[in-house]
């Protein structure tokens, strides 16, 4: 398939075509095949384009430009407003009361999850380690998980 740069003679209008060939267009032109997509007129001709080089099978593509970097800044300085103080505590409680109920499984997390969302293990209240890769494939498979908002100290682990 060969891109050529078409133009509209009538509105002036720019447009791409798809074409096996200088032939097949000419021969679409011919039968009035080939029209204006923004005005409908049929006169329509090749117009002035920069040729498209492709690179030698046996050369490698050049390596993308880094983007520019910029020294670190962080996100806020100083201590927090009292407000998101009080926020982040009243989370870690709420998430704490939540993980009484809940087991600690550990590195078995993804594992469990799918067992029980495919019903080869009964139905618990789990929390443990996951992978964001592993995390994704369940999420994929309609497995129903949540992050853990605060960190947790796995148990064995607790001074």
């Amino acid at each position: 398939m060969i891109v050529f740069d078409l133009e509209c003679r009538a509105g002036g209008h720019r447009f791409e075509g798809w074409f096996a060939g200088s032939e097949d267009f000419a021969g679409q032109q011919a039968r009035g095949l080939v029209t204006c997509p923004v005005c409908g007129a049929p006169d329509v001709d090749k117009a002035l384009s920069a040729p498209r080089l492709t690179r030698k099978g046996n050369q490698l593509p050049a390596a993308p430009a880094a983007p520019p970097t910029e020294a670190a800044r962080p996100v806020a300085s100083g201590p927090l407003p009292p407000e998101a103080v009080a926020m982040l505590k009243a989370v870690a409680a709420v998430q704490s009361e939540m993980l009484k109920s809940s087991t600690w499984v550990g590195e078995k997390f993804a594992d469990d999850a799918r067992a029980m969302h495919y019903g080869e293990k009964d139905p618990a209240m789990i929390h443990g380690r996951a992978s964001p890769k592993e995390v994704q494939s369940l999420i994929e498979e309609g497995v129903a998980v949540a992050p853990v908002i605060v960190p947790v100290v796995p148990p064995g682990e607790i001074n």
